[in-house]
């Protein structure tokens, strides 16, 4: 039961901390949009002061549960690997800082009036105290060198974060609720100076971020934090498109022209910039469980290994045999405790460090991975060719979906049903197998919806809707699939071609989402329809390109002491 919870405990904790961040996010910009946004009286009294305190309220709710448990969690797993009582615990800094965030949050949810009307500028106190939690768990509290420095740059990164990407669903909502063309000018273009302000400081913030933690432009494409960090830098030139798009339709809609259609854009453009938004706080999340690379001096991936393992070649087509891929580590650690043997610890607590890959299971992944490409290739190809009047037919690219569906349900994880020992409900104790079980019900929403949508079998918007959410969500929670807690080379350089394929995911689900929502006369559509096409087909490249190191180079990249681990591990079976 322990190695269970240690196994989940590092996707766990990266989902909770999502969930604070996204949570701290939506109630700390509600209540910054409530007191300065609409600091007129005015705007005060409003049909959307209802819904937006709604917004803030739940928000600090979820923040409130989100943080009690992730102590939970995080003082379980202690308690069960290290030699520590609870009473031990309960004095840890996280402990400190999710009760003052669980407290904040519940202060905020029960705040007199609910936040409607004339909400007191007491309420900054507490969406203060929200911000400082999430401080003290971060990287910048636990660095012995330039702490003042970084505490303050990742408060003003919060704080920046929050008032703009936070803030945007309240803009949604004013817009929404109001037919005064005067209020929606004036909120859109107050939002708009805030927005401007906050991403001059996001970006002064993160350099100076990167460059205390990041260090070296090695570190950028050579550690596991450089490679996120340049996620997160890619979304957020998305965002700058975005906002860029929506500054100039806020002076349109100051110069009264266009009305109707202006601000139906701003909208969706709002919506596509809240999805990535919330992308870009899962990123972050993500680095919470990476040391800074400026830490990592060692096993650093170089460029010329990133070209080796990612220059074009044939695919593999041709499947190994079962017989051929080595055993799980669950499977090794049950046949020693039948032989009354034990196997030394992982290297990493909850982590599987007793398997090294054979020739055999490099195959498999190598081959899985083609014929996914393949699939998604072809998909991609057909629907590029369905935006052409002269190929209607090529709409059948949706059912494309059902093969890959049943391929990854069947192959992907042969340790697991059906091809191995252990049943279907039993295998959802591994996070990567739940994570790819996911993925299939994923695809296999893809395949209905958007096979009924494109041959107008479904005229529902919020049907066509599913297709674009379900693939923004997959690529937003692949970059939450990572390999290891150490920054071994092999598992770096698989990750980075995961990280690929979900910055690819997420455009193609937004891309297309505003490709659906925007107004006809929005020239922007004509564009969108083409992009999200040709994510897939990159996607499907990079699958069928999908290469790993053969197994002396990961025996080579592994450290000796994790090899002597392996090594006793393999003997104490073999003696068995």
């Amino acid at each position: 039961m322990v190695t269970d919870l240690l196994g989940v405990f590092g996707f766990l904790t990266v989902i909770l901390r999502a969930v604070i961040l996204c949570a701290q996010t939506l109630a700390v910009g509600g209540v910054f949009f409530l007191l300065y946004v609409l600091r007129d009286p005015s705007l005060r009294d409003g049909p959307w002061v209802r819904p937006i305190g709604r917004l803030v309220r739940w928000s600090a709710l979820t923040l409130a549960l989100a943080q009690i448990f992730f102590v939970v969690v995080n003082a379980l797993v202690l308690t069960s690997s290290a030699d520590l009582t609870m009473r031990d615990v309960w004095g840890a800094n996280f402990v400190i800082a999710g009760a003052l965030g669980a407290a904040a949050g519940l202060v905020v949810f029960f705040w007199p009036g609910g936040l409607r009307s004339h909400t007191s500028f007491l309420v900054a106190i507490p969406a203060a105290l929200m911000l400082a939690s999430s401080v003290l768990t971060s990287h910048a509290a636990s660095r012995m060198d330039d702490r003042a420095l970084l505490v303050t740059l990742t408060t003003i990164h919060y704080l920046a974060t929050a008032t703009w990407l936070g803030g945007l669903p309240c803009l949604v909502l004013v817009m929404k609720r109001s037919s005064d063309l005067d209020v929606q000018s004036r909120v859109s273009q107050r939002f708009s100076r805030v927005a401007q302000v906050s991403v001059a400081a996001l970006l002064l913030a993160g350099i100076g971020m990167s460059i205390e933690y990041v260090g070296s432009w090695s570190a950028v494409y050579g550690t596991a934090y450089g490679v996120m960090v340049t996620t997160k830098a890619l979304f957020f030139c998305c965002l700058i498109v975005l906002g860029a798009g929506n500054y100039f339709l806020v002076r349109a809609m100051a110069s009264r022209t266009n009305d109707a259609d202006t601000k139906i854009s701003l909208i969706r453009f709002a919506e596509a910039e809240i999805g990535i938004g919330l992308t870009i706080i899962l990123t972050a999340a993500s680095l919470t469980s990476q040391p800074p690379g400026v830490d990592l001096t060692q096993d650093r991936v170089t460029m010329q290994e990133i070209t080796a393992r990612f220059s074009p070649r044939m695919p593999r087509l041709t499947s190994p045999s079962l017989d051929s891929l080595s055993p799980s580590s669950k499977e090794m650690r049950r046949k020693a405790k039948a032989a009354g043997r034990r196997l030394p610890p992982a290297f990493v607590p909850g982590g599987s460090m007793l398997h090294i890959n054979t020739p055999g299971d490099i195959a498999w992944s190598e081959y899985n991975h083609a014929w996914a490409g393949i699939v998604l290739f072809v998909m991609g190809i057909l629907a590029l060719l369905s935006r052409h009047r002269y190929f209607r037919w090529a709409r059948i690219w949706p059912l494309m979906f059902l093969g890959l569906a049943v391929f990854l349900l069947l192959r992907a994880d042969p340790e697991n049903w059906p091809l191995g020992p252990y049943g279907f409900w039993a295998s959802f104790s591994s996070p990567d197998v739940l994570q790819h079980r996911i993925a299939v019900l994923m695809i296999i929403l893809f395949a209905i919806f958007q096979f009924g949508v494109e041959t107008g079998r479904i005229k529902s918007q919020a049907a066509a809707l599913v297709f674009p959410a379900v693939c923004a969500l997959g690529g937003a929670l692949l970059l939450t699939h990572t390999h290891a807690l150490s920054n071994v080379k092999e598992e770096l350089l698989a990750e980075l071609s995961h990280t690929t394929l979900a910055i690819f995911a997420v455009i193609a689900g937004w891309s297309r989402w505003l490709e659906i929502r925007l107004p006809e006369s929005n020239p922007s559509r004509r564009y969108l329809a083409w992009v999200w096409p040709v994510c897939f087909i990159m996607i499907g490249v990079l699958l069928m390109d999908y290469h790993e190191a053969d197994t002396a180079v990961v025996v080579r990249n592994i450290s000796p002491l994790l090899k002597m681990s392996v090594a006793a591990a393999h003997d104490l079976l073999g003696a068995g």
